[in-house]
């Protein structure tokens, strides 16, 4: 793969992005066979991306290991030979030159994108696992959890961020595609439009699920209309677009799909019996039979025209349990609908569908339940509590919860509300601080909740936490060890520290006891 300078230009112009080029001595015509906007990376005529944290000694260490041109919202001096490409926005031209110089991969891929503040996750697991078997294995997930581009053991490995950078993007695209892969399933985060990661990205599906205050803070949006406006530009990029009508702000976010789509490639669900806050049409309503911790069954049933032809209608069962999943996988089965997979061919696969961190359950005998969950800002965490409380009316329920640092400082305050209204005992810990102190984050926490209503305790230490949460748990008790899932590291000032999993520890505290 290569790209000429005279390539990179004409795209730049095209989107009003190029200001100037410096020191092009070599002209038009001079090749860049490789892209990297880590200067640890850089190779023989490489494109250098000075973007993020970003250190004109990256630059100048590229240059040693043969970068021969850079994009830069400034031009640095300290390369003289290297030839410059001066944009207004490099996140954006990152995102363009990176699509071009992987032959731009989504015009090979059918993509199915999902946004939403809450269960983007579980949708996509659903959508991807009931294509996995229809396609014969042809299908490509991104994901907060993992990332899988071909069907091999070595392709298919954990996540960095819900929506990678775009470089990263485009680069796992085409090895999807050249994989053999031809659909794709990816979360799209806020933070992806507002980086620019996904900037130019059309889909051919893009989901609404919901929205409420999150990300919300230093280093992330500035206020929830920003918020907002980031999680619309899916459904403005998207051929087709399939919206949550119970999700606040309807009226916006429809009418945002309707600016771009044609009304009749637009999707609405919701839950029989339950009101919109707009008058809408909805096309899809999903009707739960029964949803305890033994069974948790659905039934969707089309009301228009487009619906029918879309032959989903039938009874589901699902593997996990939680009114808020029903909502999930109405969302999934509409998007495998749009790809052309019939209630005849999904039916018996929703039910073998397992999400890692996702209401996942481990029993004791003498310890009651424990619940392992990624719910991690006030609507997850308040939905998972309510269900979890309709099903174990008489133990305790035992939370350990943290807070990530230097982002979704909103979420501090939602689980100080969702503990006071659930929780008997909440044990705050530590969760991916970052540059934050610890303690000063659950303090923060702490200040949120009821102690008329709960007992706190304060365990920096997340293995401790785990630890005391179990030990004083009794047979009928749940404890939820919520917001980290099966996240494998804990972020500490910069660094990614292993973390054996919340899992495996509450496994390892059980051995203990026993």
């Amino acid at each position: 793969m290569a790209l000429e300078i005279a390539e990179i230009t004409t795209i730049l112009k095209e989107h009003h992005l190029l200001k100037q080029i410096v020191n092009n001595v070599k002209g038009d015509h001079q090749k860049i066979t490789g892209v990297t906007y880590d200067s640890r990376r850089a190779d023989t005529n490489d494109l250098f991306f000075c973007k993020g944290n970003f250190k004109p000694a990256y630059l100048e260490y590229a240059q040693t290991q043969g970068a021969t041109v850079y994009i830069a919202e400034q031009q640095y001096d300290s390369v003289a030979k290297m030839c410059g490409i001066i944009v207004s926005d490099v996140s954006k031209a990152m995102a363009l030159i990176s699509a071009a110089y992987y032959d731009y991969p989504q015009n090979e891929l059918f993509i199915i994108a999902f946004t939403g503040t809450k269960g983007k996750t579980t949708s996509a697991y659903y959508a991807h696992n009931i294509l996995k078997e229809t396609t014969g294995d042809k299908t490509a997930l991104f994901s907060t959890i993992d990332r899988i581009v071909g069907p091999k053991p070595e392709q298919q490995f954990k996540s960095d961020l819900t929506t990678p950078e775009s470089l990263n993007l485009f680069h796992d695209m085409r090895e999807a595609v050249d994989s053999g892969m031809h659909t794709l399933v990816m979360e799209v985060s806020s933070q992806a439009y507002l980086r620019n990661r996904v900037y130019g990205l059309h889909y051919d599906v893009g989901v609404f699920l919901n929205i409420s205050p999150d990300h919300i803070g230093r280093n992330e949006h500035p206020n929830f209309a920003n918020y907002l406006h980031c999680k619309l530009q899916l459904l403005v990029n998207s051929d087709i677009c399939v919206i949550n009508a119970e999700t606040d702000h309807l009226e916006e976010i429809y009418q945002a799909a309707r600016a771009t789509t044609d009304p009749e490639k637009i999707y609405l669900y919701k839950q029989a019996g339950n009101e919109t806050q707009v008058e809408v049409p909805v096309d899809f309503t999903f009707h739960n039979d029964r949803d305890d911790l033994q069974v948790n069954e659905i039934e969707v049933s089309s009301h228009t025209e487009k619906a029918n032809a879309l032959q989903i209608n039938g009874r589901y069962m699902l593997s996990m349990p939680g009114s808020y999943n029903q909502s999930n996988a109405t969302a999934a089965l509409i998007t495998v609908g749009v790809a052309g997979v019939t209630y005849k061919e999904a039916h018996n696969l929703l039910s073998k569908v397992k999400v890692p961190g996702r209401m996942e359950s481990i029993q004791s005998q003498k310890h009651g339940v424990i619940y392992v969950d990624y719910a991690h800002n006030y609507a997850s965490m308040n939905a998972l509590l309510s269900f979890l409380r309709s099903q174990y009316p008489k133990g305790r329920m035992i939370v350990v919860v943290g807070s990530p640092g230097d982002k979704g400082i909103s979420r501090r305050k939602g689980f100080g509300k969702a503990l006071t209204s659930y929780a008997d005992v909440a044990i705050l810990t530590a969760d991916d601080p970052g540059f934050e102190n610890p303690a000063d984050i659950i303090t923060e926490i702490d200040s949120y909740i009821d102690h008329q209503k709960v007992h706190v305790e304060k365990i920096v230490d997340r293995y401790d936490a785990i630890k005391r949460a179990i030990t004083i748990s009794q047979p009928e008790d749940v404890v939820i060890l919520a917001a980290k899932g099966e996240d494998p590291y804990q972020k500490v000032k910069g660094v990614d520290t292993p973390w054996p999993t919340d899992s495996v520890v509450a496994k390892k505290v059980l051995k203990g006891l026993a």
